[in-house]
């Protein structure tokens, strides 16, 4: 009981204080500004200004996002294919020497997936969440293994190019190389990517 009695005694004097304060700002404001007049009224009437109409700015983020994340099956990424013996592909402004390193296993392979047995389109899936968790856990060096193609029709390997393709297509790939016989040869690369 005491300390809400001591409570309300605190809040008036708060009060009172701040109402001295505005009395004190107002007397030295008119003395600050002299003798004025206030203005005859004019007749105008003030709307206030329409609002914009809302716009779904995070739906247009996320747009934007999906279509930097999408992958396309009509990329021709043989233009950006080194052939020299073994495909190779590096972004511009990164040195040859990295994908000479690459090639004699300079990077442990940290992470690899395997898409064998997977149809186009989950093997594209699977392939840009596999890139997409492994960036994030900050993971330098992977092996992507394609297939040789053995068991397809004509045995020709169908997830080979395309897999070339998609990983030509994420920003996260620096540079990518055909893996070392040991490591699955023709049917797998091994993929260094950004820190």
């Amino acid at each position: 009981m005491a300390q809400a009695r001591q409570r309300e005694l605190e809040l008036a004097a708060q009060r009172a204080a701040a109402q001295r304060q505005a009395r004190a700002d107002q007397s030295l404001f008119a003395r600050a500004v002299g003798p004025a007049q206030p203005l005859r009224a004019h007749g105008r009437v003030v709307h206030a200004p329409t609002a914009a109409p809302p716009e779904p700015r995070q739906r247009q983020m996320d747009d934007q996002a999906v279509l930097r994340e999408s992958l396309s099956d009509e990329f021709d990424a043989s233009t950006l294919l080194h052939v020299d013996g073994d495909l190779s592909f590096s972004r511009p402004g990164v040195g040859p020497d990295v994908t000479a390193k690459l090639r004699r296993g300079h990077w442990a392979v940290q992470r690899e997936i395997d898409l064998h047995g997977l149809r186009t389109d989950e093997a594209r899936e699977a392939l840009g969440q596999f890139i997409r968790g492994v960036h994030r856990a900050g993971v330098r060096c992977v092996r992507v293994v394609h297939g040789k193609g053995l068991g397809s029709p004509g045995r020709t390997p169908v997830l080979k190019g395309k897999v070339h393709g998609w990983l030509i297509q994420k920003k996260e790939v620096l540079a990518f190389v055909q893996a070392r016989p040991l490591e699955g040869g023709a049917g797998a690369v091994v993929v260094l990517l950004d820190k």
